[in-house]
């Protein structure tokens, strides 16, 4: 039986930047430089960035073909 396994398309500069991105916000959360709404919903972005980090996966990139991986 065939796994459906999802291919990775990031490469290591994105996964940095995304990581710095959400340490940044997570920083500006908790010193109180963003708050409300706001603050809650860039500090759920900096979380799916952290995630998409780890797996080395961006689901927005795979509709338009793109990829930051370089080739095996």
């Amino acid at each position: 039986m065939k796994s459906k396994q999802m291919k990775k398309n990031m490469g290591t500069i994105d996964k940095v930047i995304r990581i710095l991105v959400a340490v940044v916000v997570v920083i500006l959360y908790f010193t109180n430089v963003i708050s409300g709404t706001l603050g809650i919903i860039l500090l759920a972005l900096s979380a799916i960035f952290v995630l998409t980090s780890i797996f080395s996966i961006c689901p927005l990139y795979m509709p338009l073909g793109l990829s930051t991986r370089k080739k095996e």
